[in-house]
C-alpha cells in the first residue's frame, strides 16, 4: 500500500470518527457550578494542603476532587447533585459528610480533628508543611495491568532497571540480561508510554543498566495489552514510568553508590514548580566492572558408525569496563485551567570496553587429525549515544474525562563497536590450493598439519537509528459509567547498519577483506496505527470492546563485498502486512477491590532487525550467526482469566492463562561441514508454541514487623515444528539432516520477597528465586536458584537513607542446559554476574508537599495507563 492510499484512509478515517465523537459530546454536555469552600481543624485553625474529594451518589465519572491552598481554601466546579464529602489530611482523622449540591455559592466550613496517634516524624519541611511517609502497597492489580512500586524494594537501592526488574512479579531477568515473562522473552519495552532511545538500539542488558533504580516511579506489568497499545510484543509490555516530581518550591534527591565487583554511581533527581510551571533536571552517571564465564562441550558423533569423531571443549571469558551517564530535562507549563504542554530532552551515552579469551580444546578420535589447541584473546569497545525530545499538548474540553492529547518523539542513536581478535594454534589448517577468495570457508579444508598457526583480525560494526512518533488520543465519557477511546499513532524508523571485518592468516602479513562479514544494510520500517475501544459498566459487569489496525511496511536492502557466486551477496526485500488486533476485557465485582476478570488479545511478533540481516559475527568463530532476510511475524492469541482481591493485610492475584503462536520464531543450530566444530544458528519459522498454566502473585502484612511479597508460575509448553538441512559428512558425501523441534512438558517459577522492619528507622529485605529445570526435545535446561540480601537505614530525620545489598549470596545464578542436536550434543554453562555486593546513601532535601488536584476516582473498569503525557501508551 502506497503513501497516498494510507493518507486516504487515515482522512476517512478521522473525519468519520471526529462526526461521531463531535455527536456524543454534544448530546452528553452537561451543565456545572461553581462551589467554595475551607477546611478548618477543632480551633477553627485553616488546615493547608488538605485533600477534598466529592464523590456523586449516582455516578462515578461526576465526581471531582481538590487540594486546599495556605489559607485552607479551595475552589471547583462540579455537576449540581447528591455527594459524599471526603476530607483527608496529614495528621488528621478522615472526615465524611454528606451534601446536596444544588447552585453556586460557598458551602461553608469543613472541620476535621487531630490524629490521636500522629507521630509528626518529619522527612522534609518548606513553607511550614509537614511531610511524613505513606505506607503504600508495592503491588496493585488494574483492569489490564498490573502496577508495581520499586520505592519498597531495598535489594535494588542504588541499582538499575536490571536490578528492579529481578524483583517485579510476573517477569524473570537471566543471567544474560534477557527479559521474560512467564517463559517468553518476546518482552516489549517502553518508556512513559512510548519506544524510547533511553534503551538504545538494542534492549539487552547494557541499556537496562544504564537506567538508575532511583530515577523510576513504577514498572507497569501489561501482560495481555489492550488494543490501545502497539501490538507487537507477544509475550507483553514493561512500560517503565521515570520520575517527575509534583511538589511546590525546589526539591531533590541525590544517590551515590558504591560496590564490588567495582560499581560506582551517582545520580541525581532536581524540580522546581511554582504557579504555572514545573521544571525537572534528572542526571548522572556510573562505572561498573564485570566478569562473564561461558564455557560449551561440543560432542559430534557419526550416526551410522556410532562412534565419537570430534569433541570440542570452549572455555570463554569477558571482562567488561562500563561507563554511562544520562541526563533528562523538561518542563509542563499549564496554560490555563484547559491546556497545558510539556516539553522534554533526553540524552544517554554508554562506554563499554571488553577483554576476551577463549579456550578451545579438540580430541579427533582418528590419526589424520592431533588434538589441537587454540587460544583467541579479543578486545573490544562500543560507544553508544543516544538523544530523545518530547512535546506534548493536552486538552481537557471538561472535567468529566473529556480530552484530547497528542504528542510527537523525536529519537536518535548511534552505536560504534570495534574488536581487534588474536589467535594462535599449535596446529596449522591445510586449506584446498584452489581456494582463491580469501574467505572463510570452512569446507575447504582438507587436513591439519603440527606447526604453529596465527591468526590476526579485525571486526567493526557501525550501527544509527532514527526514529519519528507521533500519536492523538481521544476520551469520551457517554453518559454515567461508559466511555469511548479512539486514537491513531505513526512509527517511522531508519535503520543503518556497517558492518567490516578484516583478517590475515599468518605474522606480519597484510589484513585482507572478509567479504561475507563486510556489507552494509538499510533497515526501514513504517507503522500507521489506528484503535479504537468502548468500555461500560452494567451494575456488577463491565467490558472493554477495542479493535486496532496496522499497516507495516518493513524495507531491507543488504550488500557485502563477497565474490562467491554460491554465497547471496545483495537482497532489496520489501515487505507489507495488514493486521487487525481485537482485545476484550470483562470484569465482575464480587465486592469493593474483588473481582474476576477474563481478557483476550491478539499480538504480532515482527522480526528484530538483526534477524533479517545475513550477517555472521566471528566474535567466536566456531558459534556463527545467520540472519534471515525471509522471516516472517510470528501471531499469538492470549487468554486470561484471573481473580484479584486486595485487602488491608493482603492481596491475592491468581491468574490462569493460555496463549498460541503460529508461525513461531525458533532459533535452529546446525553444521554446514560436520568434520569442524563450526556451527551455525538461525531464525526461521517453525511450527506452533503453546504456553498455558497459573501465575500467581500475592503480598501479606503478616506481622507489623514482616512483610511479605511473593509469585509463583507454572506453566507448561507444547511445540511442533521441524528443521531439515544439507550438510557434508566426515567422508565428504552430500547428506540431509533432520532436527525435531517438537515437545511438551511443565516448568516453575517462584520469587518470595520478606521484609523485616527492626523499628522506624531500619529495614532489611531477603529475597529468593527459583526456576524450575525446562526439557523440550531440543534442549534441557536445567534449574536456577539465587538468595539476595538488602538493608536500609533512614539517617538525618528523614533525609537521608543508607542501604546495602547483596546479589547472589551463594554465587548459584548460572545458567546450564544440554542441547540435542542433528549431529551431536552441546553441553552449556553460563554465569553473566558473579556474587556482587554494594553500599548507598540518598539525601533528600526542600521535600515539598504536592499540589495538583488529585485526580477522580477510578472506576474498577478505568484502564488509565499513566502515560505521564496524559495519552496513554498507543
Amino acid at each position: 500500500m502506497n503513501q497516498t492510499e494510507i493518507i486516504n484512509i487515515f482522512t476517512k478515517k478521522t473525519l468519520g470518527l471526529t462526526f461521531v465523537l463531535s455527536a456524543a459530546a454534544f448530546a452528553f454536555g452537561q451543565e456545572k457550578v461553581g462551589i467554595s469552600g475551607t477546611v478548618v481543624n477543632k480551633n477553627n485553625q485553616p488546615v493547608p494542603y488538605a485533600s477534598v474529594t466529592f464523590s456523586n451518589k449516582t455516578s462515578k465519572l461526576l465526581s471531582d476532587a481538590a487540594l486546599t491552598d495556605e489559607k485552607g481554601q479551595y475552589k471547583l466546579d462540579i455537576t449540581p447533585g447528591n455527594y459524599d464529602i471526603t476530607v483527608e489530611a496529614i495528621d488528621y482523622k478522615k472526615s465524611v459528610i454528606n451534601k446536596q449540591i444544588t447552585t453556586t455559592g460557598n458551602i461553608g466550613a469543613l472541620s476535621i480533628e487531630p490524629e490521636k496517634s500522629a507521630t509528626n516524624i518529619k522527612t522534609g519541611d518548606i513553607q511550614a508543611v509537614v511531610i511524613t511517609a505513606q505506607s503504600t502497597k508495592p503491588y496493585k492489580v488494574e483492569l489490564d495491568k498490573r502496577t508495581y512500586d520499586p520505592s519498597q524494594d531495598i535489594i535494588s537501592k542504588g541499582g538499575n532497571l536490571q536490578d528492579v526488574l529481578q524483583n517485579v512479579p510476573s517477569v524473570e531477568v537471566d543471567t544474560d540480561g534477557t527479559v521474560s515473562m512467564r517463559g517468553s522473552s518476546n518482552v516489549k519495552f517502553l518508556i512513559n508510554g512510548k519506544p524510547s532511545a533511553l534503551l538504545g538500539i538494542s534492549e539487552g542488558s547494557n541499556a537496562l543498566q544504564s537506567i538508575p533504580a532511583d530515577q523510576i516511579e513504577r514498572i507497569e506489568v501489561i501482560t495481555n495489552p489492550s488494543s490501545k497499545f502497539e501490538a507487537s510484543g507477544t509475550s507483553g509490555i514493561l512500560n517503565i514510568i521515570l520520575k517527575k516530581s509534583k511538589k511546590v518550591g525546589f526539591n531533590g534527591s541525590v544517590v551515590g553508590t558504591l560496590g564490588y565487583q567495582p560499581r560506582t554511581m551517582l545520580n541525581t533527581n532536581l524540580s522546581w514548580r511554582k504557579n504555572k510551571w514545573t521544571w525537572f533536571l534528572n542526571g548522572g552517571g556510573g562505572y561498573s566492572e564485570s566478569t562473564t564465564t561461558n564455557r560449551n562441550s561440543n560432542i559430534n558423533y557419526d550416526r551410522n558408525q556410532e562412534f565419537q569423531l570430534l569433541r570440542s571443549d570452549q572455555e570463554t571469558k569477558n571482562k567488561n569496563y562500563s561507563k554511562n551517564y544520562n541526563a533528562s530535562a523538561g518542563f509542563v507549563y499549564d496554560i490555563d485551567d484547559k491546556n497545558s504542554v510539556n516539553l522534554s530532552g533526553t540524552v544517554r551515552t554508554f562506554d563499554n570496553e571488553t577483554d576476551g579469551k577463549i579456550n578451545y580444546n579438540y580430541l579427533y578420535n582418528y590419526d589424520k587429525f592431533p588434538n589441537p589447541t587454540t587460544l583467541r584473546t579479543s578486545n573490544g569497545n562500543n560507544t553508544n549515544l543516544a538523544f530523545q525530545g518530547d512535546l506534548g499538548w493536552d486538552h481537557k474540553f471538561n472535567d468529566k474525562g473529556h480530552n484530547l492529547s497528542t504528542s510527537l518523539s523525536l529519537q536518535s542513536n548511534k552505536s560504534d563497536n570495534y574488536t581487534d581478535i588474536f589467535q594462535q594454534s599449535d596446529y596449522k589448517i591445510i586449506r584446498d590450493v584452489n581456494d582463491q577468495d580469501n574467505d572463510l570457508d570452512f569446507n575447504e579444508i582438507i587436513g591439519i598439519d603440527h606447526e604453529m598457526d596465527y591468526q590476526i583480525s579485525n571486526n567493526s560494526q557501525y550501527s544509527r537509528t532514527k526514529s519519528v512518533i507521533g500519536k492523538i488520543d481521544y476520551e469520551l465519557p457517554i453518559g454515567e459509567n461508559s466511555k469511548l477511546e479512539a486514537g491513531y499513532r505513526i512509527d517511522s524508523n531508519n535503520n543503518f547498519y556497517d558492518n567490516t571485518a578484516n583478517e590475515a592468516l599468518a605474522l606480519n602479513t597484510p589484513l585482507l577483506v572478509l567479504g561475507k562479514f563486510t556489507n552494509v544494510t538499510n533497515y526501514d520500517e513504517l507503522f500507521n496505527a489506528f484503535y479504537v475501544q468502548f468500555r461500560s459498566k452494567v451494575g456488577k459487569f463491565g467490558y472493554q470492546l477495542g479493535l486496532r489496525d496496522e499497516l507495516s511496511n518493513v524495507k531491507v536492502n543488504y550488500q557485502n563485498l563477497d565474490t562467491d557466486p554460491k554465497t547471496i551477496h545483495s537482497i532489496n526485500n520489501n515487505k507489507n502486512y495488514n493486521n487487525l488486533f481485537p482485545s476484550v476485557y470483562l470484569s465482575y465485582d464480587l465486592g469493593k477491590d474483588n473481582q474476576f476478570l477474563l481478557n483476550y488479545s491478539r499480538r504480532i511478533d515482527r522480526p528484530r532487525s538483526w534477524f533479517l540481516i545475513p550477517y555472521f559475527s566471528i566474535t567466536d568463530n566456531q558459534n556463527l550467526f545467520l540472519g534471515n532476510v525471509d522471516l516472517n511475524p510470528s501471531y499469538v492469541d492470549s487468554f486470561e482469566f484471573g481473580y484479584s482481591v486486595s485487602k488491608k493485610k493482603y492481596t491475592l492475584n491468581p491468574t490462569l492463562f493460555y496463549r498460541k503462536t503460529t508461525d513461531d520464531t525458533k532459533t535452529v543450530a546446525y553444521q554446514e561441514d560436520e568434520s569442524t566444530n563450526i556451527y551455525f544458528t538461525t531464525p526461521l519459522n517453525l511450527g506452533t508454541n503453546e504456553q498455558y498454566g497459573l501465575d500467581f502473585n500475592g503480598t501479606a502484612d503478616v506481622f507489623p514487623w514482616l512483610k511479605l511479597m511473593g509469585s509463583f508460575s507454572l506453566f507448561g509448553y507444547k511445540t511442533t515444528g521441524e528443521f531439515s538441512y544439507k550438510t557434508v559428512d566426515v567422508k565428504g558425501n552430500d547428506v540431509v539432516r533432520t532436527q525435531s523441534y517438537a515437545g511438551d512438558g511443565l516448568s516453575t517459577r517462584a520469587r518470595l520477597n520478606a521484609t523485616f522492619k527492626v523499628d522506624k528507622t531500619f529495614s532489611f529485605q531477603l529475597q529468593g528465586f527459583y526456576r524450575g529445570p525446562q526439557n523440550t526435545a531440543s534442549q534441557d535446561r536445567k534449574a536456577m536458584y539465587a538468595l539476595n540480601l538488602g538493608a536500609s537505614k533512614t539517617i538525618w530525620n528523614g533525609d537521608g537513607t543508607i542501604a546495602f545489598n547483596m546479589q547472589d549470596i551463594f554465587n548459584t545464578r548460572s545458567m546450564r542446559s544440554t542441547s540435542y542436536l542433528a549431529t551431536g550434543v552441546r553441553e552449556s554453562y553460563m554465569q553473566w554476574q558473579p556474587r556482587q555486593f554494594s553500599i548507598s546513601l540518598t539525601y533528600r532535601f526542600k521535600q515539598g508537599e504536592k499540589v495538583e488536584q488529585p485526580k477522580r476516582k477510578k472506576d474498577i473498569n478505568s484502564n488509565a495507563t499513566g502515560d505521564d503525557q496524559q495519552g496513554g501508551p498507543m
